[in-house]
């Protein structure tokens, strides 16, 4: 005979906790979708860093300060100096992109346009990104090959209309642009890459590729001074004010 046990039924509103030892943990190369992606991110320690590419899981290692830790915060505040500049453009770091169902990466820097100022990607009410911003930077070591990989080709499709990746172990810089449905190289004119998206965001290749911290910052003041930046951001205002367009240039 099978004893059963009568279980009471929760009272109105209540929701029991969730035991998180029952949520098997992220392991790299797991195939997911990105709902489930998200529920096992969510139960792992806050240290941890993961990418969901095409469906499989991507964890992060161990980052060196000379190989990753110091450029990522260059670009980071080469990104947050035209930020600073550029009402109805945001800058983010480390923060992870809903893409599409089967990609969420985490980039190391990005930059979008406001959605009220006719920007693709907007904020969730979760507070992630939803869509693909604008522009998305990464630095490469260890990581070139998903970089220039299925990263890449998850990033064209999904519509980012910039690519850059800071290759530090090869001291290149490959800046992409989207036109077409393809990525496309942007060449540095003088040296120096202007975006074609954003502009007066400037970066001087050489300086950067040489660790020329303030020649760096130096030539994006010099790109926010410029005509086409105030035409830009005249640009966007008139989006916002109208509601119905894009701030982007034709």
């Amino acid at each position: 005979m099978t004893s059963m046990t009568r279980t009471e039924p929760s009272p109105p509103g209540f929701a029991p906790a969730v035991d998180q030892d029952s949520i098997p943990p992220l392991e790299n190369g797991d195939r997911l979708t990105r709902e489930e992606f998200e529920r096992r991110y969510e139960a792992m320690p806050d240290h941890v860093k993961a990418e969901l590419i095409e469906g499989i899981v991507y964890m992060a290692s161990p980052v060196r300060h000379r190989k990753h830790g110091r450029p990522h915060i260059w670009l980071a505040g080469w990104l947050a100096t035209y930020e600073s500049c550029t009402p109805g453009v945001e800058a983010g770091d480390n923060g992870s992109v809903r893409l599409d169902l089967d990609n969420e990466p985490q980039p190391d820097a990005y930059l979008f346009i406001d959605r009220d100022r006719g920007g693709q990607a907007r904020l969730a009410p979760d507070d992630y990104v939803d869509g693909a911003p604008e522009f998305v930077a990464e630095v490469a070591s260890s990581s070139v090959s998903g970089d220039l990989g299925g990263k890449l080709n998850a990033y064209r499709r999904n519509g980012v209309k910039e690519y850059l990746v800071w290759r530090v172990l090869d001291r290149q810089v490959d800046w992409f642009v989207l036109r077409e449905g393809r990525f496309e190289s942007l060449s540095p004119a003088d040296g120096v890459y202007r975006s074609a998206i954003f502009p007066g965001l400037w970066l001087d290749r050489v300086a950067l590729l040489g660790g020329d911290l303030d020649r760096v910052l130096t030539v994006v003041r010099e790109g926010l001074n410029s005509p086409e930046h105030a035409e830009f951001v005249a640009r966007l205002e008139a989006a916002k004010a109208r509601g119905d367009a894009t701030g982007e240039p034709q």
